[in-house]
């Protein structure tokens, strides 16, 4: 494995995350309504029509799916070409960067942004500054993505090793 590569890879990982979240986010919050938390919902929809956003709903599964088969051949091409050869280094690797983003989303996306910046709250929810400081919740989904990870990173070791 080359470390430089990888620290280097985690950076702009880091970065286009931030984008890839953020600026739809910004355009447009009730995209990632089934991430904000339930009582920020429950207000929402007392003003707007209803959309699915429980985690088995269609519209989620479909979302969430596409981004873990997104971040399993990201994953694949990022510890390849930091030189991974072989299943354990592969998986280590991998899980190494979805901990560090998962993390971050958490700790930087969720309790810094996500708390305070006015524009991504959905619209009749601005005055629930409290609801959104919750950083259980965030915690909580950060633990179930940490182990959601696991499967993509599995794959991304079998990828490599059979490569």
């Amino acid at each position: 494995m080359n470390w430089l590569i990888y620290a280097i890879e985690c950076i702009v990982i880091l970065i286009l995350f931030t984008c890839v979240i953020m600026i739809p986010l910004c355009r447009n919050p009730v995209w990632w309504i089934h991430d904000y938390p339930q009582d920020i919902q429950e207000k929402y929809f007392e003003t707007h029509e209803r959309i699915p956003t429980q985690p088995l709903s269609l519209p989620v599964l479909v979302k969430k799916g596409a981004a873990l088969i997104l971040a399993l051949f990201l994953l694949a091409g990022l510890v390849l070409l930091a030189g991974a050869d072989d299943f354990g280094s592969a998986f280590l690797a991998s899980y190494g960067i979805w901990f560090l983003v998962d993390w971050y989303d958490c700790f930087f996306l969720d309790w810094v942004l996500f708390a305070n910046v006015k524009r991504i709250r959905l619209p009749g929810t601005e005055h629930m500054d409290q609801a959104y400081h919750q950083k259980k919740y965030h915690v909580v989904h950060s633990a179930i993505g940490m182990v959601l990870g696991l499967i993509p990173c599995l794959l991304c070791g079998l990828i490599v090793m059979a490569i």
